[in-house]
């Protein structure tokens, strides 16, 4: 089943995105692009959800 998530991305001083959301506790992922730092949150929301029995 798919799940609707807001992220929260902005681009770092570094030159790297980070990724939060309110919705999903514990969510922080971080990429070089926007396309891999969205792809890496869906991974871990995914994996935390799944460990909340979501």
């Amino acid at each position: 089943m798919e799940r609707k998530i807001i992220l929260h991305v902005e681009k770092l001083p570094e030159g790297v995105y980070l990724a939060t959301s309110d919705s999903v506790q514990g969510l922080v992922a971080q990429g070089r692009t926007i396309a891999e730092t969205l792809e890496i949150a869906r991974d871990i929301a995914k994996k935390l959800l799944e460990a909340q029995g979501v």
